[in-house]
């Protein structure tokens, strides 16, 4: 199989879906300095079906390279779902492989799927390998660190896998002004909010102090309507304490 033929043919079939009108409107939402060719996340997702089940290991890794090689937001949104498609033949060695495509992504619509789904995949196979996203969280780069908090959300939906990892990361990340760590801290733990309400509503109550409004209003959000209460309330007293000014928000002060 002819790695570059391959991508050259997922590319001229979205090419032949997509419109200008999307293109241009993916751009300006995406804010992104890449080309796009107008088709939608499901259309990708279907052009890339053709491919993956006739790749071994390299075939994978080598369509995957030739698709990112070029600046076109769907090549490399169809590399990114080809690798969740095929996400069995990965190895731990592959994390290297996802750190390079995540940094070179500088979007959250690539950056998501790589670490949320494909990493997270590759977790569950090969759990031992986590202990890689220990130096992800503490890169100097941010969307290093996000996917180091995204890698484990997909593991941490099996019953009984611990959140010990991904609290220790929330921790020493929770005082940062970087808005996408903040939101990945609060949906990762809306999500286990769900699962495991206890956990979530422990580590967030000695926290309301640090946590920013962002994680809080999405941390609480599965949360039983009692403790949300409780949780924002001391989210609110603990801001007008710190930052006086805030009861301007507050409907007696305009």
């Amino acid at each position: 199989m002819d790695a570059v033929v391959v991508a050259d043919r997922i590319e001229a079939e979205l090419r032949a879906v997509g419109t200008q009108a999307r293109a241009e409107g993916s751009k300006r939402y995406l804010k992104s300095d890449l080309d796009f060719v107008g088709a939608t996340v499901g259309q990708v997702r279907a052009e890339v079906k053709w491919a993956a089940g006739s790749l071994d290991r390299a075939a994978l890794l080598a369509v995957v390279d030739a698709l990112w090689a070029d600046p076109v937001f769907e090549r490399r949104l169809a590399a990114a779902l080809l690798l969740e498609a095929r996400s069995d033949l990965l190895e731990p060695a592959d994390l290297g492989v996802l750190e390079h495509l995540i940094r070179d992504s500088r979007t959250w619509a690539l950056v998501d799927v790589l670490a949320g789904s494909v990493a997270g995949l590759l977790l569950i196979r090969h759990p031992d390998a986590a202990a890689e996203l220990d130096r992800w969280a503490a890169d100097d780069d941010f969307w290093i660190r996000r996917s180091a908090l995204l890698a484990l959300m997909t593991p941490m939906k099996r019953a009984g896998h611990p959140l010990d990892r991904f609290l220790g990361y929330a921790d020493a990340m929770l005082d940062e002004k970087e808005l996408f760590v903040r939101k990945a801290i609060g949906w990762v733990l809306r999500e286990e909010g769900k699962r495991r309400p206890g956990e979530v509503l422990a580590w967030l109550a000695t926290r309301t102090d640090r946590a920013s409004g962002v994680t809080m209003r999405e941390a609480v959000k599965y949360l039983p309507p009692g403790d949300r209460v409780s949780l924002m309330a001391a989210y609110q007293e603990r801001r007008r304490l710190t930052d006086p000014w805030s009861v301007r928000a507050s409907p007696e002060h305009g």
